[in-house]
Formats: C-alpha cells, sequence, structure tokens
C-alpha cells in the first residue's frame, strides 16, 4: 500500500498534475510563482483602536526610518467606510519588523473638491527627487466620483503640495472606464511617466446581477512626458481584462515595478484563481502581460486566526499589496487583512527571503 502511494504521488509530481494548498483550493504544478516561496509572515502592524486600517504603503525614508502613508477611517462606519470618508495618514518605524508610530493624518476630505468625501488608495514613491503621493479621492461618497491625484513633497515629513483637480479622469460615456480612475500604480519608463489604473463601466456596474462585486474591474495605461501630466491613456486599453474567462473575473490592487528588464505586477485575485490569493505577472513592453502566477495565497497557509465577526465579510484575505525596496530589491510585502486585535483592520507584512 505504502508503495503504491509513493509511486502515485510520483506520478502527480511528474506529470504536473493538481496540488494542494491550505484554504486556497486546487492548482497545477506552474501556477505558482517563485515569489510565493520566498515571503514569510512577520504579522500584524498599524492596529488602531476605533478604526479600520487600509492601503499601507511604505518607503525607506533618508533619515533611515521606514515610512508608511496608510488609509484610515472611523469603525463606526464600518468597513464601507472608505467610501465616505477615509484619511491619509503617516506612520514610521525604526524597521520594517518594528512597531509603528503614527506620526499624523497629512490628507481628509475637502469640502469643494475631487476628494471632498474620501482620501484613500495612497502610493509613495520618490521620482525625480521629489517625493509623490498618488491616491484616490471622491467628492460624493460614491465610486462614480473616484479619481485619482497626485501630491508632492520635498520630504516624507511635508508639507504636502496637494492637487486641486484630478490627475486622471474616466473616460467618455459608455467607454470601458466611464466610471472612475483609482488604484494608482506608477512606474517611470524610458524617461516617460506610466500610470497604471483599475477602472469599469457605469453601465456594466448599474446592470450587474452580483450583490456583492458589481461591474468587472479592469486596468488601464495612461502615459505622460512630464509627472504633473497631461496623462495620455493608451489607445489599447485596458490591458488588463480577464473578463474572458467569465464567472465576472476581475482585477484590482495592482502595484507595479521594474525588475531586469521586465515590469513586474503584484495584484489580488478577484476569479483568476479564486477571490483570496495575490496574482504576479509580468511583461517586456507593459502593453501585454503574460497569464498571473500565484503570489500569496489566503491567510490560512500563514497564520492561524480566530472566527471572524458575521460583519468582516473578507476576512482571511491579503489586500492591497505594496513592497518595500530595501538596496533597490523587494524586501517586505505590505498587505491589508481584516481582522487583528480590534477585530477591524491592520496592516500585515511579510518578509521577502
Amino acid at each position: 500500500m505504502q508503495r503504491r502511494q509513493f509511486l502515485s504521488q510520483l506520478s502527480i509530481l511528474t506529470t504536473g498534475a493538481c496540488f494542494a494548498q491550505s484554504g486556497a483550493g486546487s492548482y497545477f504544478a506552474g501556477d505558482e510563482a517563485e515569489f510565493a516561496k520566498h515571503i514569510k509572515p512577520v504579522g500584524r502592524a498599524l492596529e488602531m483602536e476605533g478604526y479600520y486600517v487600509w492601503c499601507n504603503s511604505p518607503i525607506l525614508g533618508e533619515d533611515g526610518l521606514i515610512h508608511v502613508f496608510f488609509s484610515r477611517w472611523d469603525a463606526k462606519k464600518g468597513m464601507g467606510g472608505w467610501i465616505k470618508g477615509s484619511k491619509i495618514a503617516h506612520a514610521v518605524a525604526d524597521t520594517p519588523e518594528s512597531p509603528f508610530r503614527f506620526v499624523e493624518t497629512i490628507f481628509a476630505p475637502r469640502a469643494g473638491f475631487f476628494d471632498a468625501t474620501t482620501c484613500h488608495n495612497p502610493l509613495i514613491t520618490k521620482v525625480d527627487g521629489k517625493y509623490c503621493l498618488f491616491y484616490m479621492g471622491n467628492s460624493n461618497g460614491k465610486t462614480n466620483t473616484k479619481r485619482i491625484g497626485l501630491a508632492f513633497a520635498d520630504s516624507l515629513n511635508g508639507p504636502w503640495t496637494r492637487p486641486d483637480k484630478p490627475l486622471l479622469e474616466a473616460g467618455a460615456e459608455g467607454a470601458w472606464d466611464d466610471h472612475c480612475t483609482t488604484n494608482p500604480a506608477f512606474i517611470k519608463r524610458n524617461g516617460k511617466y506610466w500610470l497604471y489604473y483599475k477602472s469599469w463601466n457605469t453601465k456594466d456596474y448599474e446592470t450587474s446581477t452580483d450583490p456583492v462585486v458589481k461591474g468587472n474591474r479592469k486596468y488601464g495605461l495612461a502615459i505622460a512626458d512630464k509627472l504633473e501630466g497631461p496623462y495620455i491613456k493608451y489607445e489599447g486599453n485596458p490591458v488588463i481584462d480577464f473578463s474572458y474567462k467569465g464567472n465576472n473575473c476581475q482585477f484590482e490592487d495592482a502595484f507595479v515595478w521594474q525588475e531586469k528588464k521586465k515590469i513586474k505586477m503584484i495584484a489580488r485575485d478577484m476569479g483568476f484563481y479564486n477571490h483570496e490569493d495575490g496574482l504576479l505577472m509580468q511583461t517586456k513592453d507593459g502593453y501585454k502581460w503574460d497569464l498571473p502566477k500565484i503570489a500569496y495565497y489566503g491567510a490560512e497557509k500563514y497564520i492561524q486566526q480566530p472566527p471572524p465577526p458575521s460583519y468582516l465579510k473578507k476576512y482571511g484575505r491579503f489586500e492591497r499589496p505594496q513592497l518595500l525596496f530595501l538596496n533597490g530589491k523587494p524586501a517586505y510585502l505590505f498587505t491589508a487583512s481584516q481582522g487583528g486585535k480590534y477585530m477591524t483592520s491592520s496592516s500585515f507584512i511579510f518578509k521577502i527571503t
């Protein structure tokens, strides 16, 4: 019996058949990215009583500290409070694995502007000698006014020059991206400024029969000659579209970086494999992307958690992946995850070995 089991297992390995992963169903050999083999959980950070914490974007400062720009909102608003009351805050730590210290709230909603009701999706980077904070704001507490903005500062401690107008508008009525622009991902490439953004079509959103996830989220690309724009949308958009798979397969939460001669992207899965994993993709030209592989799995693979309260519907998965670079290489993976000490949400960090 033992011999038969051994031969059976050997056959599975050599033919590339399915392998099981805790909490994430079955996959085929080769579906896992090399990246997934080199992450180890550090644990939760930025657990704040009375708040949901989301969208953690890290960077190494000139002061040697790890700076994180993140979204947070009043826990009384529930998880859905991000759409109508999120603020962007700043925290620092001595190392990526040290406790983070709250510094200040840097962006709060401003009446009369595109970010009048929320400030969310921070992405911090340094470009052309200045710090750039991409983010999303909306003006009516709904998704159809979500727009990407870009703020500047000479120091991670500010002061920040905040935009009066969005960096990128939604498409014309009927376009695939006529609903919003959000979830910014950015690189400078060959002297140009490349902005990847998430959007979807308003009609698809309004006629969707899915009670939880409406519309079909895709990613487009806009390129500018100057950092401050204007950003011109690529005529072949969307560059990432999984709707062909059926079952409302979608894509969101992208983060992009350059490695050697390729652009890489880590993101949250919304149906390609499931809704718990992270995805890793790459491209040579920035337009045509290879099929995704698994970058990380659901929480059950890495940690044990108590049963979730009924109000946490995204419990057990890691969203909004962002990378911390040290010595020019990806060193830590920052994500957002529901649960934690206060059963709201917080940062969850992995070390890349």
